[in-house]
């Protein structure tokens, strides 16, 4: 095997062929390569970021609807006591009510008994001077009639 000028001028050749590759076409393939593989994880490490601030507003938004749920329950609650309180107080002020209506209709009633035993008497006492002057043939002028009467009153 001779060396000969062609075999020195490939080699050559190849050698300009390997710098000019090296200078002009790897660095700005590698840096390109690079700067998609920085896009690449930035990428990922933003995804990441994303799913931790996803879960994140998950935890959050569990936590708002359960102090939501316990606020709605603690409102319930006090609307159901207040509820309680107020049938309470209302049958309380029905009673109170009912026994006034109870006092004021037993006054009224004393009063009626009241005013027909005084009717009564009345009557009873006219009855009785009638039945009087009847027996004695005679009437009673009125005075005496008038004090016969009270006197009769104040006896039935």
């Amino acid at each position: 095997m001779s060396i000969n000028a062609t075999l020195f001028v490939q080699m050559i050749t190849f050698a300009l062929f390997v710098w000019f590759t090296m200078k002009f076409v790897w660095t700005p393939l590698t840096k390109v390569m690079d700067e998609r593989n920085q896009r690449i994880t930035d990428g990922l490490s933003a995804a990441e970021k994303g799913q931790r601030a996803e879960e994140d507003a998950k935890t959050q938004a569990q936590l708002e609807i359960s102090k939501a749920k316990e606020q709605a329950i603690e409102i319930l609650s006090k609307t159901e006591k207040r509820k309680t309180e107020i049938i309470e107080e209302a049958k309380n002020d029905a009673k109170a009510e009912a026994e006034r209506i109870i006092v004021a209709a037993k006054a009224e009633i004393e009063q009626e008994v009241n005013r027909a035993r005084e009717q009564l008497r009345t009557q009873v006492a006219s009855i009785a001077m009638a039945g009087a002057a009847k027996v004695l043939g005679k009437e009673i002028d009125e005075k005496a009639h008038a004090d016969l009467l009270g006197q009769l009153v104040k006896e039935i």
